[in-house]
């Protein structure tokens, strides 16, 4: 009897995320990459008025979302915020009722939304976080920058 598996195809997702002001207009890019063929999807966006982070976390939602089947992805950002989330807040989080520890008080998650629908997301692919230095002459993450300012920038065009 033949082996019927097929693993799930491996890609690369390479995102960042800008603001003009923190907060302040706001952009978001990803670059989805199938290592094997090369082929690439790219998207970009904006928000009027948002924070970098929820930029940084809108990229990567974003990008995941255009996966149409189940995937190993390998997440590389330059975010520490989206990093750590990834690989250590989001447990936490969700064992305490999306809540965090602030002090000796609980208080809500920032940007909860967005992290909830990323932890919707993880549960569908295989996930890898690898942190990049932004700025750096990363190839792909210098573009992501460039889209993800280039997509703030027509809200400051409008002010």
């Amino acid at each position: 009897m033949p082996d019927s598996y097929t693993p799930p195809p491996e890609v690369h997702l390479f995102t960042d995320g800008a603001c003009s002001g923190n907060p302040g207009p706001g952009g978001w890019a990803f670059i989805l990459r199938h290592p094997e063929t090369g082929k690439e999807l790219v998207a970009s966006g904006g928000e009027p008025d948002t924070t970098n982070n929820r930029m940084e976390l809108t990229a990567v939602v974003r990008g995941l979302e255009s996966l149409k089947r189940r995937s190993m992805v390998e997440i590389f950002t330059d975010s520490v915020y989206v990093g750590k989330g990834l690989s250590e807040w989001l447990p936490k989080w969700k064992a305490n009722g999306w809540r965090r520890r602030e002090g000796k008080r609980w208080a809500e998650v920032k940007n909860e939304d967005l992290w909830r629908r990323l932890d919707e997301l993880l549960a569908q692919h295989a996930v890898a976080y690898t942190r990049v230095a932004g700025h750096s002459g990363h190839t792909e993450n210098d573009r992501c920058d460039e889209l993800a300012v280039a997509a703030y920038q027509q809200y400051l065009r409008s002010r």
